[in-house]
Order: structure tokens, then sequence, then C-alpha cells
């Protein structure tokens, strides 16, 4: 089995849900001496991808979702301990949490499953977190991302005052800002100087992807 067949194999056994096929396979790389770094990124990584479509596009929900992210997740126990940490470039960090006085945080655990399974590193503040957690945890971390959600209009300017504090304390231009939940839109987005808004996981995902590619 050459290297295209074996990657290709683990694409389509993960987004198949076949654990148990996707850990020998990635043992089977290993024994082809096959970088760790290019099973993730070649083979494990284009698998979620799909997944990120096929739930995008409403053929899979979030229990298959979930299943995939456990899938991955297996397959990367396998192989992490054999990576060349220096090939690997830097992940996207990323700060996020649900806003202040709102606890629904549905939609925001699986932005942060879709983003982790992506390679994103996800420092996840919970719910009605504290407006300034948020950049104090961002500053800790060295961010490049901070996410906001909310299923509350009650609590939607909260998320204008940590865009304020950013802009008031001259470090605005240090993070991106991602805004989603019920409530929000693009045009409340653009009106408190966020840098994105999407309506689900999977387009949040593809959008940071996008944004931080092109920065």
């Amino acid at each position: 089995m050459n290297k295209e067949t074996i990657l290709k194999e683990i694409r389509e056994s993960l987004v198949e849900m076949e654990e148990e096929k996707v850990v020998e396979l990635c043992e089977k790389t290993l024994e082809l001496n096959i970088p760790a770094y290019e099973t993730i990124t070649n083979g494990l990584i284009p698998g979620m991808d799909e997944v990120s479509r096929l739930y995008e596009e409403e053929e899979y929900f979030l229990p298959e979702v979930l299943v995939c992210s456990d899938v991955m997740n297996a397959g990367l126990d396998i192989v992490k301990p054999h990576l060349d940490k220096s090939s690997m470039q830097e992940p996207i960090k990323v700060v996020m949490g649900v806003v202040e006085g709102d606890t629904h945080d549905i939609g925001k655990n699986l932005v942060r499953i879709m983003m982790e399974a992506s390679g994103m590193e996800v420092h996840d503040l919970g719910r009605d977190v504290p407006l300034e957690k948020f950049i104090e945890k961002a500053e800790e971390v060295n961010a490049d991302l901070i996410g906001m959600s909310t299923l509350m209009t009650t609590t939607m300017d909260g998320m204008k005052t940590v865009i304020d504090r950013l802009s008031e304390r001259n470090i605005r231009n240090k993070y991106k800002i991602l805004v989603g939940g019920g409530p929000i839109s693009q045009n409340f987005a653009d009106r408190i100087g966020a840098d994105l808004y999407t309506k689900d996981a999977s387009e949040a995902v593809r959008r940071v992807k996008e944004i931080f590619r092109r920065a």
C-alpha cells in the first residue's frame, strides 16, 4: 500500500466513522515511515474537512460530527507522539466563549469541536464568561482570534464592549474577532467592528482558515 492510497483510506474511513480502521491505518503509516505530520495534514484533517462539508449540506448532523471527531482524535492519539515538532506549522490560537449573561453553549461547543478537529488550538472559556476574561485569556495565550457567541439579545452588546476595551488598550489589531449566535447578523457584526460573522460551525472553521491564509 503506497502513501497516497493509505492517506486516502484514512480520509474515507474517518468520514465513514470507522474508528478501528482509522487507528489501524494510522499505525500502518508509522510502519511505512510516513511522517506523522503528513498523516495529519493529508489524511485526518482533510477527512474532517469533508465531514464539515457534509454537515454544512445537512447530510450529516451533530451526532455524526461528534462521532467523526472521536474517530479523528483516536487517529491523532496514534501519530501525535511521533510528530517532528519542527515540521508543524504554528496552529491558529482561538479563545472562545459565550458572553456574560448567557448560558446557551451548544452552538459554541460545536464550533470548538470543529475547530479542534481542523487543527486549531482552542481555549474554551465556557459559558457566561465575564467580558474581561476574553481579553485576559487572549493576552495570556497570545491568541490569534477571539470568538464570542450568544443566543440572547440582552447580552449581544457585551461583544461590542470587548471590542471597545481592546481598542481602548490599543491592542485591537492583535486579534481577529469572530461573533455568532441566534440573534447575531452580519449587520450587527459590521456595526460593532467584528472581523467575522458566521451562521454555523462549519462556516466558522472555513472562514477562519481563509482569513489566516490571507493574513
